[in-house]
């Protein structure tokens, strides 16, 4: 996934700096006072880039780098990418601009690509982008050290290598911006679906699981540092399947769920994302076994029509996809489903884009993230497929599904109203400090006012009273 013998004057690869990797840490270990010298990093995105800075993070506290929140103060920037859509590129591009004035602030100051755009776009940033130092791909982050000194020697350095086997099992992720009460754990990466719209499989690499018994370590760690819910995190976490090859044992999706509810029944446990391909019954009757596990499924739909979706290479029509909330509802009744819609897609016609609408109502997602079709190079969309539908037709289809879904939303929240929720508090509301706001089971805000002696972490009834398209409001009521 490199060059080995790159043109651009003064950027090396890793293979050229990773003999230098352990000196460097020498040297710097011998130069620099722990956390003398900061970063500041940016993420975008997925879950899963947040994740993965705050791994980041980790491997640069090892050579004692500390985070800092000031980007003026920071020896070294660094800026998380997505390359999902073309909107995400264009922002970091314009992040880069605004670092170019730190730079000129604050001499030698480095400032790096990191994440999914680092790897499509590879040495493309070092040539274009001459304010970039480094550029680094999902899998290389424990190069980051080698690759700083090679900055520090004064060459511009890349490694987006992809790997099949890297899955950072063994790092202890810095909580970067955490409340404390709710962390994220990554338990795969990569992906192997490729749709046809989606740049994940080339820039993450493909699917490979992690040890399910490093996944509950770090989960166990955290509840008794005294957070109270995790989340899975995967491309497709009901792919999950780890096998140990000397013993023959074999973990599912499902079983993961059950190891990580068993930590304590006070862990609330979530995941993302679900694929309806691979949502399997067993994994619903789990959890419908433990009440901490999480009543709330992201399903995404993508398109409402089977045509689209064959286009778009899910490998399951709208049949399929209809079996499956039918299932969710069969055994979790309670449960709350939200989705992925992309308006738009290449040759969608009204028709199809109505039968999307229809698959709102008929699913009653209780939100969705919504966009219009952004054609992204090297994926199999782009190569096979005409971006046919007119920017104007994308975005008003794109309108009519987020009035739809706001309307959904709103009677979805509706329906809750006089209901009691146990809800976990995570801190203060935004809008005042007399207010807590958390989550209930089903992925729903509450916002309430607060009483003596609770705080964040704490375990509260709230009956719901009040409702927006987006949030509950309640008041605390006896359990």
């Amino acid at each position: 996934m490199y060059d080995s013998n790159p043109t651009l004057t003064g950027i090396k690869t890793i293979d050229e700096s990773k003999q230098g990797s352990v000196l460097f840490k020498e040297q710097w270990e011998a130069s620099h006072l722990p956390g003398s010298r900061k970063f500041y990093i940016e993420s975008y995105g997925c879950q899963m880039n947040f994740s993965d800075s705050e791994i980041v993070a980790s491997i640069l506290a090892d050579v004692g780098f500390a985070p800092t929140r000031n980007v003026e103060e920071s020896d070294l920037i660094l800026i998380n990418t997505c390359s999902i859509r073309e909107k995400a590129e264009e922002t970091v591009r314009k992040r880069l601009r605004f670092f170019e004035t730190i730079k000129k602030a604050r001499p030698g100051t480095k400032v790096g690509v990191l994440g999914c755009m680092a790897e499509r776009l590879k040495k493309k940033w070092l040539e274009e982008e001459q304010l970039v130092d480094l550029v680094v791909g999902p899998d290389a982050y424990r190069d980051l050290p080698s690759l700083i000194g090679g900055t520090e020697e004064g060459h511009r350095m890349i490694n987006v290598l992809l790997s099949r086997e890297e899955t950072y099992a063994d790092i202890s992720p810095v909580r970067l911006e955490s409340n404390g009460i709710t962390a994220f754990i990554s338990i795969m990466r990569g992906c192997d679906n490729m749709c046809s719209f989606c740049v994940v499989p080339f820039t993450r690499g493909r699917e490979r699981s992690r040890d399910p018994y490093s996944i509950v370590a770090e989960a166990s760690g955290l509840f008794e540092q005294g957070y109270r819910e995790v989340t899975l995190l995967g491309q497709n976490v009901d792919s999950y399947k780890w096998s140990n090859p000397e013993t023959g044992e074999s973990v599912n999706f499902a079983r993961l769920l059950e190891m990580t509810a068993q930590v304590h029944p006070e862990l609330r446990v979530r995941f993302s994302t679900s694929h309806p391909k691979d949502m399997t019954d067993e994994v619903l009757h789990t959890m419908a076994r433990y009440e901490n596990i999480c009543k709330y499924i992201h399903l995404p739909v993508q398109s409402g029509n089977s045509r689209v979706l064959g286009m778009m290479n899910r490998t399951y029509d709208r049949p399929w996809y209809e079996q499956r909330i039918e299932a969710i509802r069969r055994i979790l009744p309670d449960a709350a489903v939200s989705s992925d819609i992309i308006a738009g897609f290449c040759s969608e016609t009204e028709e199809e884009h109505q039968e999307t609408l229809s698959i709102i109502e008929w699913a009653n997602f209780s939100m969705s993230y919504m966009f219009y079709y952004s054609e992204r190079p090297g994926t199999l969309a782009a190569r096979k497929y005409a971006d046919d539908i007119p920017e104007e037709i994308k975005k008003r289809r794109l309108n009519e599904i987020i009035r739809l879904q706001t309307a959904v939303s709103l009677r979805h929240n509706q329906a809750d109203i006089g209901k009691t929720f146990k809800v976990l508090i995570e801190g203060d509301s935004r809008k005042s400090d007399l207010e807590f706001c958390g989550r209930n089971s089903q992925n729903k805000m509450l916002v309430f006012r607060k009483q003596d002696g609770l705080k964040p972490g704490d375990y509260v009834m709230v009956r719901v009273k009040d409702v927006s398209s987006a949030t509950l409001l309640g008041e605390i009521v006896e359990g």
